[in-house]
This record gives C-alpha cells, sequence and structure tokens, in this order.
C-alpha cells in the first residue's frame, strides 16, 4: 500500500482491516533480518519519518477505530495500532515533562511532594519498580545493562527530538503549507559506524535536545545557588540530573564544539541558547505575576 512514508504499517493494517489473521513465529536462525541506520542523525531523520506516517495513517480514514467499528479489524488489533500510531503525539506530552522540573527549580516551586511527606515514597516506588522491571525484562532476553541504558536515552531524545519534529510536519500538511517527503536513510555497515561517538550537523532536530540540556544545567545550577531555600525539590533536582544523563551526547557535542562533525554546530548552540534564555525569562516572569 503506497501513498504513507509508513507503508509497512499501512499494509498490515489494511490486511487486518479485510479480516487477516496474524501469528508470531521464531525460526532458529531468524528467518528475516535487516539493517538499521546506527548514526545519530539518520537514526532521528528515520524515526521522524516514522511519526509523520503514523500520525498520517491515524487522521485519514485507515484509522484503526473505523477499521473495528466498520469492518473486521479486532479490538486487540486496534489498541495495538493504536499504540503505534500515536507515538508522535507522545512527543508533545514527553517535551512537557522535560521542561517541568526546570520550572519548577526556576521558579523555586515543587510539583512533587516534599522530604517531609509520607507520599513522596510513591514517585520513589515508581521510579525504582518500573526500572528495575526494565532491567529484569533485558537480562531475561540475554542483553546488558548497557544495552537498556543505550534504549532508554534513545528513546528520550526520539522522542523529543524526531517525534515532535514528524508531529509538526503533519501539522504543516494538515494546514496545506507543505507535503510530507520520504526521506532515504542510509544503513551504514559495520565498517562505516563510529561506534561510541555521536555525530552532530546543522539539523533543526538537534536544537530541541540541546535546549533540553542547557535548561537542565541552568535549572540546577539556579537551584544549587539558593540551596538554603530550595530543599524541598529533591526530586525535582533528580528529574533535572536524570535527564541530563539522557542528553548526555549533546552536553559531549558542546564541549567538543568546534572538533569537526563530533561537536554541535555554533548555529544550533546559540539557537538552543536563545530558547533557553527565553524560557528562563517566561519563568520569572510568571514568578513576579
Amino acid at each position: 500500500m503506497y501513498g504513507s512514508t509508513c507503508e509497512d504499517i499501512l499494509t498490515s493494517l489494511v490486511i487486518h482491516r479485510r479480516g487477516w489473521r496474524s501469528i508470531y513465529i521464531a525460526l532458529n536462525p531468524p528467518a528475516f533480518l535487516g539493517c538499521a541506520p546506527s548514526q545519530l542523525l539518520t537514526s532521528l531523520t528515520q524515526q521522524k519519518r516514522w511519526a509523520s506516517g503514523f500520525l498520517e495513517i491515524l487522521f485519514s480514514k485507515h484509522c484503526p477505530i473505523f477499521g473495528t467499528l466498520f469492518e473486521k479489524l479486532q479490538w486487540k488489533q486496534c489498541a495495538a495500532y493504536l499504540w503505534i500510531l500515536t507515538w508522535g503525539i507522545r512527543s508533545i506530552l514527553k517535551l512537557s515533562y522535560a521542561l517541568l522540573s526546570p520550572y519548577c527549580l526556576i521558579t523555586n516551586s515543587s510539583f512533587f511532594p516534599t522530604m517531609e511527606e509520607r507520599a513522596i515514597f510513591i514517585p520513589i516506588s515508581l521510579f525504582i519498580i518500573y526500572n528495575f522491571q526494565q532491567l529484569l525484562q533485558y537480562k531475561e532476553t540475554g542483553q546488558s545493562v548497557r544495552a537498556w541504558w543505550n534504549n532508554q536515552r534513545m528513546g528520550r531524545i526520539n522522542t523529543i527530538c524526531a517525534w515532535l519534529f514528524g508531529v509538526g510536519n503533519v501539522v504543516l500538511k494538515f494546514l496545506g503549507v507543505r507535503e510530507t517527503v520520504f526521506e532515504v536513510t542510509k544503513k551504514e555497515t559495520c565498517s562505516e559506524v563510529d561506534l561510541g561517538h555521536f555525530t552532530f550537523d546543522e539539523s533543526p532536530m538537534f536544537v530541541t535536545g540541546t535546549t533540553i540540556l542547557l535548561l537542565q544545567l541552568v535549572a540546577l545550577l539556579m537551584s544549587f545557588i539558593r540551596l538554603e531555600k530550595s530543599g524541598s525539590a529533591v526530586l525535582e533536582v533528580i528529574c533535572s540530573l536524570w535527564l541530563l544523563l539522557w542528553f548526555w551526547p549533546f552536553l559531549k557535542g558542546i564541549l567538543m564544539f568546534g572538533k569537526g562533525r563530533y561537536g554541535l554546530p555554533f548555529s544550533t548552540i546559540y539557537k538552543s541558547a536563545i530558547l533557553t534564555l527565553l524560557f528562563v525569562l517566561l519563568c520569572q516572569g510568571t514568578t513576579i505575576n
């Protein structure tokens, strides 16, 4: 099925709407192996394309809800497709959460329970249980802790950098400003991959990640300056530190500024710095008001 940047998902959705059923098969050795982009920019480009294509399907005549109501798509299949097709929308929610902790630290407020409240154990317990459960799943499938951490990190980078731009592309398409374009991503061979290094260029997708990183740094700095007044914002500090670890490659890119493709371009850094400054000024403006 053509006419979408995610033709594989659209094809499977159409045949499932006609009553086809899927079965899971795991052969040894695996029957089908594919290549995936291993460089940061190509990976983000692919994720942006997927997010755009998924949303186009969601808001079209092929929406899984219509397939369940009027055709032969099972409700479990509908739920599975909706979980995938709403990838892009989650970027707005996760961006809001990424901005929440620096907002609280800048305005000297909090959204978590304070250290004096027993309710503080609820978010701490949820954080530990969730990550421990994720680690167990990786260990059960023979994967390492490093694989878990890399996927955690790339999951956040993909969401805030790539999926957000995918949503923007779909909005512009619906407004008639532009059409979505199938951007081909290069699949590198092992000899072409520079393992252990992130490479950057002037892509606007790097601006959002760099801005989130700078916001965490500024918020943590402001929190530590008034340490005696912000003792209740412990969990907010932990959230910002956790985000800082997720976006550590961007910090390395800033530190390696001017060192070729391993450093973030100056244009990306100053755009992110301006957005960070505007966010801080808006936060302080809301505090004054």
